[in-house]
């Protein structure tokens, strides 16, 4: 029998069970939406109207903004829904369009986080290759396989999870549809398959984030030979937030979805839940647009 006739909607965990905790909650998560839904917006029209910032560091942050609204997008809405109208119901059709459109969208930003990294290395380890290697043509073509190999990765997960049967229930312990959680709730031998793709892009996952520790390394070697205090001011004050959101997102994602299912609290998956899926999208654009010279003065600009 089709899972599909097995289950035909899941509920979400809320925070609390207390309707002032919910309120509570509605309106810290609606202050996050709105502080990432303006920032990121900002820095995306910042960039399009200033032609001083027409360069590959501002094209890769611009893709990192729109995938950032759209990740955000996709958990925080339908959880502040259900806390107005007091449900915790999501349909089958709106579980799997979540997962779908969360990994994709945090696949690919986690790629652009890589490239951007790249690009960095590039722009302060080889400066007079810079112009060569980070070209028009070559920042499309990486932009476009970033963006083809979140939509591939997101179908192939989407894919393993819902081909599974529920029949263990229909609650899932998160406030969105995560897939560790729904693979709770199976009961069939082939959820496997899905924990195999998970150690894969576990795998995946770590040899991006050491690219990007190499990455850094390198280039803090670099700036620690620029006699220019300044100079390094600069370079350290953009690659350490960098470095930091990436962390906070590799260990926290890793976390999630790569420790056994009941080896911690509700509690303790809603709070990873909200630092790898809530604050990077929130962080990005302070880092950078509000620790960034450049798009300050083009906003002060648009404001004058």
């Amino acid at each position: 029998m089709s899972n599909r006739t097995i289950v035909t909607e899941f509920l979400l965990l809320g925070f609390s069970e207390v309707r002032e905790l919910q309120i509570l909650h509605f309106v810290v998560f609606l202050v996050s939406y709105l502080s990432a839904l303006v920032g990121n917006l900002l820095i995306i029209m910042v960039v399009a109207l200033n032609n001083h910032l027409q360069t590959p560091m501002y094209f890769f942050l611009v893709n990192l903004s729109i995938l950032d609204l759209g990740s955000i997008s996709v958990t925080i809405p339908k959880s502040m829904a259900n806390y107005i109208l007091n449900t915790r119901s999501i349909s089958y059709a709106g579980c799997v369009a979540q997962v779908f459109l969360f990994v994709f969208f945090t696949e690919a930003d986690f790629a652009f986080l890589t490239v951007m990294a790249y690009d960095r290395y590039v722009a302060i380890c080889k400066p007079l290759h810079y112009e060569t290697v980070m070209n028009r043509r070559a920042c499309v073509q990486i932009a476009a396989c970033a963006w083809i190999s979140g939509i591939l990765y997101s179908v192939l997960h989407t894919g393993n999870t819902f081909a599974l049967t529920f029949c263990g229930g229909n609650m899932v312990d998160q406030f969105f549809c995560e897939i560790p959680q729904l693979l709770k709730l199976s009961c069939s031998d082939s959820y496997l398959s899905e924990v195999g793709v998970l150690a894969f892009s576990a795998c995946l996952l770590l040899g991006c984030f050491v690219f990007i520790i190499v990455s850094y390394v390198q280039i803090f070697k670099s700036v620690l030979r620029i006699p220019s205090e300044q100079g390094r001011h600069k370079a350290f004050s953009t690659c350490l937030p960098h470095l930091t959101v990436v962390s906070l997102f590799v260990f926290t994602g890793a976390f999630a979805y790569l420790k056994p299912t009941s080896s911690s609290t509700s509690a303790l998956d809603l709070m990873v839940a909200v630092l790898y899926s809530v604050v990077p999208p929130m962080m990005n654009p302070i880092i950078y647009s509000m620790r960034n010279k450049e798009i300050k003065g083009a906003l002060r600009k648009l404001t004058e």
